[in-house]
């Protein structure tokens, strides 16, 4: 029996890496009957007469999953939104952000296509950025035309992690990883002028080894649902809410309509960004409206 961790999945088979090697294997077949799936990034037990014939024998604990992308144990989330084409959108980096925090990962911001905006709109992005550098967030924002400093910015964070790129679909992701690393040469697609977004140019999910660390390259999506987050842990994957919500006159404050809610007072005095605490409703609203799903396994 061996130990390792599946690097890559694809058509049905797990590439798990163990010992500077990579052994092509599938899941024990009552994976399915115990409603368990192997993911990138699981550690695994497995056998295996050669590299090409194996089995997946035993899922070890994880201590995070992703759905979208679908990967398990990740430790940093580089959220990647484009200045333009599509436009930066606060709304989905928050949903992101938001994803993350629930799986207790450490998020990173990257902006891409800065050449493609003029100093008005540099200005706008410069002001989001402050605001989510004062939340604690790592927020990078290259310069137009020389991006070489906020990629080795961004690449000190890649040692002894397993980093997941996300980020809406056309934002650059792949084009952000080959200016990393030259050598993988990974797919990049073209705007759809039409929809505003990006064809997906990723099509399934693997680790690449990359500065003493992986870093997995993942589908591009423009939307993004809380099937894991309910209505009372939403506040707490707000970072600005949870340190204050100590303070508001009510254990248990959704921060919406409770009096003495000290969220709500420092959203008024502009000490909280109010585009932030609509996101945080909004996204609320559309929890509270999701239909419970009683068939899933209580963790």
């Amino acid at each position: 029996m061996s130990k390792g961790q599946i690097r890559k999945a694809l058509s049905g088979f797990y590439y798990v890496y163990d010992q500077g090697k990579t052994f092509q294997t599938r899941g024990r077949g009552n994976f399915r009957k115990r409603q368990l799936t192997p993911l990138v990034g699981d550690f695994v037990q497995f056998e295996s007469l050669n590299q090409e014939e194996g089995m997946i024998t035993e899922l070890l604990p994880r201590k995070n999953e992703l759905i979208r992308p679908p990967v398990a144990n990740v430790d940093l989330g580089v959220v990647i939104m484009s200045a333009a084409e599509p436009a930066f959108s606060t709304q989905l980096l928050d949903r992101f952000l938001a994803v993350l925090e629930s799986k207790n990962i450490q998020a990173i911001i990257y902006v891409t296509k800065t050449d493609l905006i003029n100093e008005e709109e540099n200005k706008k992005i410069q002001k989001i950025q402050q605001d989510y550098t004062n939340i604690g967030y790592t927020f990078i924002l290259p310069e137009p035309h020389d991006d070489q400093e906020a990629i080795e910015k961004l690449t000190e964070w890649f040692s002894e992690k397993l980093t997941v790129f996300m980020g809406q679909s056309g934002a650059g992701k792949s084009t952000l990883l080959n200016a990393i690393s030259p050598h993988l040469v990974l797919k990049t697609g073209e705007i759809s002028q039409s929809l505003g977004r990006g064809k997906h140019t990723t099509r399934h999910v693997e680790l690449l080894p990359l500065f003493d660390g992986l870093v997995a390259d993942t589908p591009g999506f423009s939307a993004i649902e809380f099937m894991d987050i309910a209505a009372d842990e939403l506040r707490e994957c707000f970072p600005e809410f949870l340190a204050i919500q100590d303070q508001c006159k009510f254990r248990g404050c959704l921060h919406r309509k409770e009096p003495g809610c000290q969220v709500k007072e420092n959203v008024k005095n502009e000490l909280i960004a109010d585009y932030r605490y609509q996101h945080y409703l909004q996204f609320l609203d559309e929890i509270e409206r999701q239909k419970p799903d009683y068939t899933k396994k209580k963790k």
